[in-house]
């Protein structure tokens, strides 16, 4: 690779990281092309990208991207997924694609340019669907409501017989 590819390949990466605040890097050793392939079908219905670059290409973007490098995670094998602006969905992706296949492994990430754990990264796939929480809540309200409203039919209710008797 010549120094202009390797600079146009630096270039286009930077422009990636900066349409996705969101990065998380991963191990791909293992995957087979197959898998690869469909990791990538995954990331991109959830709007993510996943990408394999050079580490010392992906280090140069972030540092033109004045983001974290994570020096200590660039060694053998990584993989980039460009998670863009809502993290959930891509952390979701890879989350289930490894227990599916318990390949790749994270190695850390980037929410909106802060680094983070790997472990941190796995809880945020585990968040459940925003429709699911909304729903979780709306519940709770409900039950808030019925018990407000049984608690005033029972002062009714004692109201009724204190002025019965």
């Amino acid at each position: 690779m010549s120094k202009s590819e390797r600079q146009g390949s630096v270039d286009a990466l930077t422009a990636q990281l900066k349409a996705s605040p969101n990065v998380y890097l991963t191990d791909f050793t293992g995957l087979t092309v197959l898998r690869m392939t469909e990791l990538r079908r995954r990331l991109r219905a959830a709007g993510a990208k996943y990408v394999v670059v050079k580490n010392t290409l992906a280090q140069r973007a972030l540092a033109a991207n004045q983001l974290p490098a994570l020096p200590e995670h660039f060694h053998g094998p990584v993989g980039l997924v460009l998670a863009g602006r809502d993290p959930l969905a891509a952390a979701k992706v890879v989350g289930e694609f490894a227990k599916g296949f318990e390949k790749p492994t994270l190695k850390a990430g980037l929410i909106d340019g802060k680094a983070v754990a790997a472990a941190y990264v796995q809880r945020l796939g585990e968040i459940p669907p925003r429709e699911t929480l909304l729903a979780k809540h709306a519940g709770a309200l409900n039950g808030i409501l019925y018990q407000m409203v049984g608690a005033l039919e029972a002062l009714r209710e004692q109201r009724s017989t204190t002025t019965a008797s």
